[in-house]
């Protein structure tokens, strides 16, 4: 047999060390849509049950929204279930090429390109913008995926302190001597909740004759006064060269992504970008949603309105709560424990109290820096923030956090 039994031991090995440092994750199963409440069954086999869920995606509550489903089930109908095929042999339909330009028109570029998801997207750009002959210079908490994507290109790899500007003007200073110099960041960074300084950075690639890669993926369809993402809402719209986002978080939260940005380097990415070239194109289901899910948030901002006051009502409960959470604006609010195993016991004890809440920790976030990360959406109403705020109140209080500042969990934790 090849897999040997030295193989199966190795592997088991490296699973127990796992469970042992606290970091084994452990995935739910959820019988129901995706919305602000849900049921849950956790995988001990336990009794499912509905509970408030604050560690969504889905910002703008449209994950299960009627007209969504319901253009959805046309597009099944009017164009079937899949393509079989990739986008350039058969796999391109007339419904792609209305999304893109939709795409285009909503984020402010001058071309879009559609990719199965946005890991995909980040995975396959740099390889097919750049070479050995130029530089990416990377904030450092930016996603895995472009992470990953960096891994695949040949040019040279930098970095610069997070939301740093005086570093990263070094790094621009440093690399004068290649061909292009790309800057890449995320909008809004979806550990921390924090938002980038394009602001500060588009102004600095300007002055040293350099490239802007934006991952808005976190941002796409609610930061910005009308939800166009952190280059609207900070007022640098239509000056970032390439945006990467998805379609699996606000805009509608099934699957897709896309690069969109200058039209030579979407053109790029449609010739060379090997997770574009060697994928199945999005199926029709989704592509018909995300029309829908654009019809609707071009027709209103209620929803990011909404999305934005529970977020600020949020932070406020927390805080007054005396919870240690990172500071921002964005419907990202951490709340900091440092340790994983607290960090899971926490997530435990909520379920137990009808809240769903993720732990996260090593190597979703560096380690002793363990958190929950709590996430807003449009579809919460203020009863669900203010019942979800009782279960934590009651679960800090019998792990004797409440009221603990960054030092004092720290030391907590290492004790």
């Amino acid at each position: 047999m090849a897999f040997s039994d030295s193989f199966r031991h190795s592997y088991q090995m490296d699973i127990e060390g796992i469970k042992a440092a606290g970091l084994f994750k452990q995935e739910r199963y959820i019988h129901s849509p995706q919305s602000s409440e849900i049921e849950v069954e956790f995988p001990s086999g336990s009794a499912v049950r509905r509970c408030i869920n604050i560690c969504s995606n889905n910002y703008l509550g449209l994950s299960s929204h009627p007209e969504v489903i319901a253009a959805a089930h046309a597009g099944l109908d009017s164009r079937g279930y899949g393509m079989s095929s990739v986008r350039f042999i058969c796999g391109t339909q007339d419904m792609h090429r209305e999304l893109e330009n939709r795409l285009t028109q909503f984020l402010g570029t001058e071309d879009t390109l559609l990719f199965p998801s946005c890991m995909d997207a980040n995975a396959g750009f740099f390889e097919a913008c750049l070479n050995e002959r130029d530089v990416m210079i990377a904030d450092r908490l930016v996603h895995a995926s472009m992470v990953d994507g960096m891994r695949l290109c040949k040019a040279m790899q930098d970095t610069y302190k997070h939301s740093d500007m005086g570093h990263l003007e070094e790094k621009l200073q440093e690399h004068q001597d290649k061909r292009f110099r790309m800057v890449i960041t995320d909008g809004v960074f979806s550990m921390d909740g924090d938002t980038a300084k394009l602001a500060d950075i588009v102004a600095l690639a300007e002055k040293y004759n350099a490239m802007v890669f934006l991952d808005d993926s976190h941002a796409t369809g609610f930061i910005g006064k009308t939800g166009r993402g952190t280059h609207e809402h900070c007022g640098v719209l239509g000056q970032i060269d390439v945006i990467t986002t998805t379609l699996g978080k606000a805009l509608g939260g099934a699957s897709g992504g896309c690069v969109s940005g200058r039209r030579e380097l979407v053109e790029m990415c449609r010739q060379r970008a090997r997770p574009y070239l060697f994928s199945n194109a999005v199926a029709p289901v989704i592509v018909a949603g995300a029309l829908k899910v654009l019809d609707l948030i071009s027709a209103s901002t209620d929803r990011r309105d909404k999305l934005e006051w529970n977020a600020t009502y949020w932070r406020g409960l927390l805080k007054q709560a005396g919870f240690d959470i990172k500071e921002g604006d964005t419907p990202i609010v951490p709340v900091m424990l440092y340790d994983a195993k607290l960090a899971q016991d926490m997530a435990r004890d909520l379920f137990d109290e009808g809240v769903y809440a993720v732990g996260f920790f090593f190597p979703v976030v560096p380690k002793g820096q363990a958190r929950i990360r709590t996430q807003l959406s449009a579809a919460h109403e203020k009863h669900h923030l203010d019942t979800a705020l009782e279960a934590f109140k009651k679960v800090g209080k019998k792990h004797g956090i409440l009221g603990l500042g960054r030092k004092e969990l720290m030391a907590r934790c290492a004790a």
